[in-house]
């Protein structure tokens, strides 16, 4: 019987007969697997050219014809390139069924499981569904539930950021913090219109040319006394670069760049279904970044709810401008943690690519922290730092700072900077520059939607607030 579903329709399956065994292969034990083997199937894996190569797989025939196991190669035990994710790409390679895998020295299998659910995430909105996908039995030892509970926030997530704008503006991005929180009993407060433009000036002015309202939502659950962590996503659902237009070729992923507010979600789900003794906060400003005659322009100058007044160098530079309002917000609780997620910057992407998200902070332990959770849950990071004398890059002649400065220099420090200013109370403060995207299908890692570093935003807080 089930024991959950992923919303892309894959299964963790409590333990059946029926299941084919997968069988983990790496170059050390291949020699004595092999040898184990019954004759025809040992003869039947040479004749296919099977090696224990990464990513290699046998299928088995038993002497009935069916499918009698698998043969899955790891590569070298040691081999510092090996992919941890490496079972995500069996859902896609398998024949429908139920599958298990065999316990082999070094495999790990709640890993190998939760890479099984990522692997099997499909985005079928707009087409015919395809034929189901293999099921898996729960690896024996795996915590089953809160694997299904990571898996899916994390086909959550994604649905988000691969949902064309089209169908997700700020009202959708709305819906779902407001589902999440139906779930979870959590509070959702709204802010738009007059109380927009008042309260949070820079999240009015980057939205007003898009007939879709702009807004802040803003999600609390927990209790009181606990511990405060605040999450802040940036949701900018499409992102023309206003004014300052994009170039065709730059607009055609913009559906994504409301990737952060889909990695904060991701993250609250998996720590609200953890029920993790902390007060949680989630903060989600959300625009559409168009044009139209009520448009931000370059050389505006706009106060911010931090009372900091900002000059316009870019209107492409919009994602640091409602995170700005939305960290003073955060900041003005003092909350014990902040972390922030945006796809903010080409700069951190020309750095480290479109798979290592940048992360700054000032704090070196938790600077630590974050490095290790993300090593340990296989959701990789890289710190950058921020570096004080580029402060005087965002300097204005006629206001406290400009959003963009010229010049190509540093851009994700800078744009880091820009965001501190807004969040001075709060020194344990994580800002993740992410990309939000898989350029090319990976194991555990289809191609689109991605909610970086939620997993790792997850593992930092049940680490650093563990459950009691």
């Amino acid at each position: 019987m089930p024991l959950t579903r992923a919303s892309d329709g894959s299964l963790l399956i409590a333990a059946t007969p029926e299941a084919v065994p997968i069988r983990p292969v790496t170059a050390e034990n291949w020699n004595a697997v092999e040898a184990a083997l019954p004759e025809p199937q040992r003869r039947f894996a040479a004749a296919t050219g099977f090696t224990p190569k990464a990513g290699r797989i046998a299928l088995l025939p038993g002497e009935d014809g069916g499918l009698a196991c698998v043969l899955f190669g790891l590569g070298d035990a040691g081999a510092p390139s090996r992919d941890r994710f490496l079972a995500g790409k069996l859902p896609a390679a398998l024949p429908p069924g139920d599958y298990r895998f065999e316990a082999s020295d070094g495999f790990d299998g709640a890993e190998a499981a939760l890479a099984w659910l990522l692997g099997g995430y499909r985005y079928e909105r707009y087409r015919k569904p395809g034929e189901p996908r293999p099921r898996l039995v729960a690896p024996e030892g795996a915590d089953a539930a809160a694997i299904a509970r990571v898996a899916a926030a994390v086909a959550a997530g994604r649905d988000l950021v691969n949902t064309p704008a089209n169908d997700l503006g700020p009202a959708e991005i709305e819906a779902a913090i407001r589902d999440l929180g139906a779930r979870f009993g959590a509070t959702v407060a709204v802010t738009l219109g007059e109380e927009l433009e008042r309260d949070f000036p820079l999240v009015h002015a980057v939205g007003a040319a898009s007939p879709r309202a702009p807004r802040l939502i803003d999600l609390t659950w927990g209790k009181a006394e606990n511990p405060l962590v605040t999450l802040v996503g940036k949701g900018v659902v499409f992102d023309t670069g206003g004014l300052d237009i994009k170039p065709a070729s730059n607009m055609l992923l913009m559906k994504k760049d409301m990737g952060g507010a889909a990695a904060a979600l991701a993250a609250a789900e998996m720590i609200m279904g953890a029920d993790l003794p902390v007060r949680l906060r989630l903060i989600v400003p959300s625009v559409e970044n168009a044009i139209a005659g009520e448009a931000f322009r370059p050389g505006d100058v706009i106060r911010s709810r931090a009372g900091l007044t900002v000059e316009i160098g870019n209107t492409d530079a919009e994602g640091r401008l409602i995170l700005a309002d939305a960290l003073a917000l955060a900041d003005a609780e003092e909350p014990d943690l902040i972390i922030d997620f945006a796809t903010l910057t080409g700069a951190a992407r020309v750095a480290l690519g479109p798979d290592l998200p940048a992360f700054f902070t000032e704090d070196g332990a938790l600077a630590e922290a974050v490095a290790e959770a993300g090593e340990r849950v296989n959701d990789p990071v890289w710190r950058l730092p921020l570096h004080a004398p580029y402060a005087s890059l965002l300097d204005s002649k006629i206001a406290d700072l400009n959003n963009a400065p010229g010049g190509p220099f540093a851009g994700a420090i800078t744009a880091a900077l820009f965001l501190r200013r807004f969040a001075p109370r709060t020194k344990a403060h994580v800002h993740f520059d992410l990309f939000g995207w898989n350029p090319s299908t990976k194991p555990g890692r289809p191609e689109g939607g991605e909610v970086q570093t939620a997993r790792l935003a997850y593992a930092l807080v049940a680490g650093r607030y563990p459950a009691r």
